[in-house]
């Protein structure tokens, strides 16, 4: 996996910073925002400097409810969903990509759930993030 960007821990990620960093990823960066905004008022972003990872970290909750973490990597970012298994058939279901599906399937396990991670390289990968967020949003 390609590794983070934003480890200096005194640089607060800014908008100016990230968007120096993701380049013409923007756009993507972007258009999930805005869904995320629209659809999703309830959600809230909060950036934390992680010292066992040495890196700057977005996470994106509802409530008590953690929806995505995000992070941002050279030239583009990435978002790691988490689920449990109650979500392997929603996930199944979904219209979101095989190789995604595979990663949840074949993911390594945490306690009692897996990670998905979508690398954000074309209008898609925002595609699937609703899917995703969708899917989390309707397991309790």
């Amino acid at each position: 996996m390609e590794p983070c960007v934003l480890t200096d821990k005194n640089q607060f990620p800014t908008e100016e910073v990230i968007y120096s960093h993701i380049g013409k990823s923007k756009a993507l960066w972007l258009s999930l925002f805005e869904y995320i905004h629209t659809n999703h008022s309830d959600f809230f972003e909060e950036w934390r400097y992680y010292n066992d990872g040495k890196t700057w970290l977005l996470k994106v909750s509802r409530k008590k409810k953690t929806i995505f973490w995000l992070s941002v990597i050279k030239d583009t970012f990435r978002t790691t969903f988490y689920f449990s298994d109650k979500a392997k058939q929603a996930i199944a279901d979904s219209s979101i990509s095989d190789e995604l599906k595979d990663q949840y399937t074949g993911g390594k396990r945490y306690n009692k759930i897996r990670g998905l991670t979508i690398i954000y390289k074309n209008k898609r990968a925002v595609e699937y993030a609703k899917k995703l967020i969708a899917i989390k949003m309707s397991i309790k």
